[in-house]
């Protein structure tokens, strides 16, 4: 069964590109467009899609807005947000909400499908030209007070795990380049969230780079 794909933005010469694209995979499909977000909603209840491929400007509802209304009635589909490089403030507020990744609208096919593939999997994916600008705007943003600039919070393989997960490696990758388990990566992962009081991956780089654990 193929994976069923909705894509929302309201340029169509995007919506083709990208529908182009997902079609040279036989594992997608794209089940639906919308070109602002009160259609999108209706689409992702109708169609249920598998991912969301969400534009961050649209007419009538955002793309930030509709993500909200999304969280509102408890829809978890994994979403993606399409970003051109004028939008660091909104896409660190999407990240807040939740999306699974971040793909400027002039990305490569590769990267187009590994980022899918990592919001199928639950995972956050960023393209290293993205986690620089969004974590550099981090910095100016009001940090957590009881980490208090300590560098040492994290062990040193915690710190080598986190640097894999900026540069957008997954579980598996990390697990076959340390020598170690999976489930190990795993579990230093939810050690990491602990230490860093945060919920997800892309918070804890974001953290990371902001109390200066951590480096691109």
């Amino acid at each position: 069964m193929k994976l069923k794909i909705l894509i929302v933005d309201d340029h169509w010469v995007v919506r083709e590109g990208l529908k182009l694209v997902l079609e040279t995979n036989d594992s997608y499909e794209v089940v639906g467009e919308a070109g602002e977000g009160v259609t999108a909603i209706t689409l992702i209840e109708e169609l249920q899609p598998d991912v969301i491929l969400m534009d961050l400007y649209m007419p009538q509802m955002s793309g930030l807005e509709t993500m909200k209304a999304l969280k509102e009635k408890q829809n978890d589909t994994p979403v993606i947000i399409l970003t051109t490089y004028n939008e660091d403030d909104l896409m660190i507020q999407g990240l807040s909400l939740g999306a699974k990744g971040y793909l400027l609208k002039d990305t490569s096919r590769e990267n187009l499908f590994r980022t899918i593939e990592s919001a199928l999997r639950g995972e956050t994916l960023l393209q290293p030209e993205i986690t620089a600008r969004v974590f550099a705007k981090t910095s100016e943003k009001e940090v957590k007070s009881e980490l208090h600039e300590d560098t040492s919070i994290l062990t040193e393989k915690e710190k080598n795990i986190l640097q894999f997960v900026a540069q957008g490696f997954r579980s598996k990758d990390i697990a076959l380049d340390m020598g170690i388990s999976e489930r190990t990566v795993k579990a230093h992962l939810t050690n990491i969230y602990n230490k860093l009081g945060v919920d997800s991956r892309s918070e804890a780089v974001a953290v990371s780079l902001e109390r200066g654990i951590l480096h691109l």
